[in-house]
């Protein structure tokens, strides 16, 4: 457990000063704003499923992994929540991002923006060719993918809330639906369990 910590509100942030932080501590720099995720067991959750499903047909000179900090540049260091590699640097942290095929990012409630427009611009620039949002906060999960447009930036290449299927970077099929079954029996799983009020 990290003690509490008094850090200044600021945007400038950049790699530099992240050597000054606990070694514990889980962040990410983006655009040169620190910020300190807190995931849910749901959140997490989604992010083991797929990336068991990224493993199911994963060659040999690629590897999918949770949670790893990426090197960019100096203003940002993204700490996907799923992450397809090429093991040249499997034992370096953070991960140099020319190392990544597919970054995957799960929304929560406070990161809508980040995900969908912050961190798509910063992953667009460093060169990364495929980029999935997931967002199980609506009725039904869905799987954004975004791929290099003309302009440099990513432009979505699909969006779904059915069975997801792709061959890049490798043969991956994600079945969203059977997803939201699962963070739905959770779901009922743990109001069932609550006691009411008195």
């Amino acid at each position: 457990m990290t003690a509490a910590l008094d850090l200044p509100d600021r945007q400038d942030w950049t790699v530099d000063d992240l050597a000054s932080l606990p070694k514990d501590l889980r962040y990410e720099l983006v655009d040169g704003r620190l910020i300190l995720p807190s995931p849910t067991a749901l959140h997490q959750d989604l992010g083991v499923e797929v990336l068991l499903a990224l493993r199911a047909n994963c060659p040999p000179d690629l590897m999918p992994v949770l949670d790893l900090s990426l090197r960019v540049n100096r203003r940002n260091e993204p700490r996907p929540d799923v992450v397809v590699v090429r093991p040249d640097h499997v034992d370096r942290s953070p991960l140099p991002v020319e190392d990544v095929v597919l970054a995957v990012e799960v929304i929560s409630p406070d990161s809508i923006f980040r995900d969908m427009y912050a961190k798509a611009k910063v992953y667009a620039a460093a060169g990364v060719q495929r980029y999935w949002v997931i967002d199980p906060l609506h009725d039904g999960i869905t799987l954004t993918e975004f791929v290099p447009g003309p302009d440099g930036g990513y432009e979505i290449s699909g969006h779904t809330d059915g069975v997801f299927t792709t061959e890049d970077p490798y043969p991956v099929t994600v079945d969203l639906p059977a997803l939201t079954a699962r963070r739905r029996a959770m779901l009922a799983r743990a109001r069932a369990e609550v006691p009411p009020r008195s």
